[in-house]
């Protein structure tokens, strides 16, 4: 994943209708969540007149779109469409060449051939997985959603190859179980998770860049020995509310290009694709270990004084 600015969006928006119980076999639609989480440590319908598209770029306007399983060329084959809610599976899957074969070998970034998001369609629940590979090309991470409903599996990665672009496919997973639709948690500037505050201030800007801040404290006082994560100080994944377009961006700054410091703030430019509402996740690294924090944003707004003081993302599974 490449330093500044990663976006990527995804064509096609997919709807499903559920009963009072989401079965095997059933729609894929929002995720059923519970009041806010206590314990938390995790990682949207196109707007009008918008066309599809993918790709990375500078701080322009990115390309706008929906949701997509194909894109370059290549294709995600989730061998994993159906687990049960709150029991460990085995998700497997493969990414496929234009030729229908699986892809074998890929560019590192970020430490990792490829980094696998799964987030449930209300985004509260979310997952940043790191799958391992198969000599077959199958790759497979275990995984245990929380509740019954649907989920989106999203596959970043880059194929090896001189001019290969980084490419982030997406496919619907279904949680089978008890059913309960919940709306998009209300808009936050403070996140708490774990025994640490996190604040954002800054804007999220529909066709325009914006600079994100995120302040980490613990006990009140500002956290200033941040550790790298994946050869960053943090990691921010935005999904847009309704169709969960992704994107992906990467501090303004590494480790050791002396460009940033240990905490505790932690800079990001981001252009969001359209109007409407975001859900963040900020995956950062302290005292050894890896923690998630969840806001939810309205492009075109301030994100200081913007919403109520709590924000998380479910559970502590993700990592």
């Amino acid at each position: 994943m490449n330093t500044g600015l990663r976006i990527t969006t995804f064509a096609a928006a997919l709807a499903a209708t559920f009963g009072a119980a989401y079965g095997v076999g059933q729609g894929v639609g929002p995720v059923v969540a519970d009041s806010p989480p206590k314990h938390e440590d995790e990682h949207t319908r196109p707007a009008p007149g918008t066309s599809e598209g993918g790709g990375h770029g500078g701080h322009d306007t990115p390309p706008v779109g929906g949701l997509g399983i194909s894109e370059g060329g290549y294709t995600l084959d989730l061998r994993t469409p159906r687990v049960t809610a709150g029991e460990q599976a085995d998700l497997r899957f493969t990414v496929r060449d234009a030729d229908g074969r699986a892809v074998t070998a890929y560019q590192r970034e970020h430490d990792k051939e490829l980094h696998l998001i799964v987030a449930s369609r209300d985004l509260v629940t979310y997952r940043h997985l790191h799958p391992t590979r198969a000599a077959d090309g199958t790759w497979s991470t275990p995984v245990d959603l929380p509740r019954a409903g649907g989920y989106r599996v999203f596959a970043d990665f880059t194929p090896a190859g001189k001019d290969a672009e980084n490419l982030t496919l997406g496919a619907d997973l279904a949680a089978s179980g008890p059913y309960e639709a919940r709306r998009l948690p209300p808009a936050n500037t403070t996140a708490r998770v774990n025994g640490y505050e996190v604040k954002l201030s800054g804007a999220l800007r529909p066709g325009k860049a914006g600079e994100l801040k995120l302040k980490v404290s613990r006990g009140g006082k500002p956290v200033t020995d941040l550790q790298p994560y994946l050869g960053a100080y943090g990691h921010l994944v935005a999904l847009r509310s309704g169709d969960l377009a992704y994107l992906h961006v990467h501090p303004n700054g590494e480790p050791g290009d002396g460009t940033t410091r240990p905490g505790p703030d932690i800079s990001f430019t981001a252009t969001a694709p359209s109007s409407g509402s975001y859900r963040l996740f900020l995956d950062f690294k302290h005292d050894g270990k890896v923690h998630t924090a969840a806001f939810t944003v309205h492009a075109g707004q301030a994100a200081a004084g913007s919403g109520t003081p709590e924000g998380h993302a479910d559970d502590g599974h993700g990592h």
